[in-house]
This record gives C-alpha cells, structure tokens and sequence, in this order.
C-alpha cells in the first residue's frame, strides 16, 4: 500500500512538473534546443567515426607486406619460403608471385609492353604477398612481422604496402578519444545549463517554497518537481538531439553511398540504433536529473522561512 501511494506521488510530481514548464513553452523549447545541440554535437561526431571504422573493417586484409626474394631463387625455393613463412601465428595468408608473371602482369597493366620486349632477362623477382592475421595488423605486429621476414635466407627486401592505412586508422582512434572529451565536456555544459535554469525557477517560486516550509514540509519534497523538471529539459534535449542526428545523417548519406560506389563499395552509413538511442536519451535525462539536484539541493536548501 505505501509502495503504491509512493508511485503514485511521484508520477503526480512528474506529470505535474511537465504541466508546469509547458506553462512557459517558449523558454523550455530554448533551453531544449540548447541542450539538443549541445548532445547532438558529439554524437554526430560519434556517429561518423563509427561509421569509418565499419567502412574499414574490412582493411585487415589491406596490411599487406612485399617479400622480395633475391633473383637466384628458384620457384621450388619460393614454394619453401612462402611455406614456412604461412606456418607463422602471426599470417594469415601468403600468395605466390613468380617473376614470370609478375612481369606478364606488368606488361599488361603498365603500358610499356613493346618495351619490355627489348629486355634480355627479366628484371623481376620472385615475390610474396604475405597478409598478416587481424590481431598482428597493427603498427607493432607489423613491424615485428617485417622484421622476422627480413631474416629469412634469400629474402632480398620487405615492403610495407598500406602504412597510410594503420595511420588513418590511428587518426581515428585519436579522434574517438576527442570526441569522447567533448562529449564530457558538453554533457558538463548541460548539467551546468539545466542547474542555471532551475535555479532560476526556484527563485520565481520562492514564496511557494516558503509556505511549502512552513507547513512542515522537508526539503527532499520541496525539491521533488524540480528533479522532474531536470529529467524533462534532459529528456526533450536527447529527443532533439537524436532528431537532429538522423537530419545529419539523412542529409550526408546520399552523397556517401555515390563516393562508396565510385570505389566499387556498397558502404551506406548506419544510423543510431534502439540501444543506442535508448542509453543516449537515459544519459540526457540523468545529466539534467544531476544539474537540477546540485542546484535545487543547495538553492532550496538555503531558504529559510520567516
């Protein structure tokens, strides 16, 4: 029975608090908007940045190293070589390109096929394509793979072909880190904006809170709407904010597909799923269930009826 007429005060506090601030619905869409854009600003950012990394999922298999093996090996010493190295933890795949084909593969794709018709020998060696697995695709994995394959006999030299592609993919990283910081950053803007904004109620209802005082009652229950109050700016702020994420993404999506086809890819961006829509607008809500408590604990808390 008290835990009843406990649900039932609260959900009277809360129906009671949205009532209250759609009295004045200028200022509350002004400081929804404000906070919307304050929400949706890193996770547009978030967004994005997972996107590229669906985008580049796939790259794992872009970590590809050149073995360039001397040009007295023979193509069963090749065979041996790329067998021993495939026996590695660190591979996932080697392929075999003996000079002859490495040179007919030239002749076809560089334009100087009459010219190489003029070379006595061929000037290409044995190579190896060596595709190192998913967890040694990484600045450290890689380099300690290259190392490796350079201290294999008849190994003339190693090429790291896709360096540009761990850099970007650690650009990445770094801007995920960046965009986490300004998250932080901006989610402490808006508990900082909802607390202003309910400070400022508590002083227009300052005489209501004196009487309410007066007659006995504490400062938890006093400062009940105005938590409510937080968690509805919170709330309406994460509403806007996914709005306004899916405007961006609807907006930026059409032009991406059409770049994502000129590479010969299907990519589309994803937009913000139910979880995660669901811990975003959570996340809001609590921020200005936090910035209403700060302030209307230390506010309401300092008032004293007469």
């Amino acid at each position: 029975m008290k835990i009843g007429v406990y649900v039932d005060r609260h959900a009277q506090t809360l129906v009671g608090s949205l009532g209250r601030i759609a009295e004045a619905p200028v200022a509350f869409l002004m400081t929804m908007t404000v906070i919307g854009i304050a929400v949706a600003l890193p996770l547009c950012l978030f967004v994005f940045l997972q996107n590229a990394r669906q985008a580049m999922a796939g790259w794992n298999d872009a970590f590809e190293l050149s073995v360039y093996l001397s040009k007295s090996t023979t193509p069963r010493r090749t065979n041996e070589i790329a067998a021993q190295i495939r026996a590695r933890d660190d591979v996932a795949s080697v392929r075999v390109i003996l000079a002859p084909e490495a040179l007919a593969e030239f002749r076809r794709y560089s334009g100087f096929g009459d010219a190489l018709e003029a070379l006595q020998e061929n000037p290409l060696p044995n190579t190896l394509v060596v595709t190192p697995t998913s967890a040694a695709s990484t600045a450290a994995g890689t380099a300690a793979l290259r190392q490796a394959l350079r201290a294999v006999p008849d190994v003339d030299q190693v090429q790291l072909d896709t360096q540009w592609v761990q850099r970007l993919i650690a650009i990445v990283d770094l801007l995920r880190r960046v965009v986490w910081l300004a998250a932080g950053l901006l989610g402490l803007g808006v508990a900082l904006i909802i607390g202003n904004t309910v400070r400022l109620d508590i002083q227009n209802r300052r005489a209501e809170i004196e009487v309410m005082k007066l007659v006995g009652a504490s400062d938890g229950f006093a400062r009940r709407p105005f938590l409510y109050a937080g968690w509805w700016y919170g709330f309406g702020g994460g509403v806007l904010a996914l709005l306004l994420v899916a405007i961006a993404i609807a907006w930026v999506s059409g032009p991406v597909s059409r770049l994502a086809q000129l590479y010969g890819s299907r990519f589309s961006l994803s937009g913000i799923g139910f979880e995660a829509g669901a811990m975003v607008l959570l996340g809001s809500s609590l921020l200005g269930w936090l910035g209403a408590w700060i302030a209307a604990t230390q506010h309401i808390r300092a008032i004293n009826p007469s």
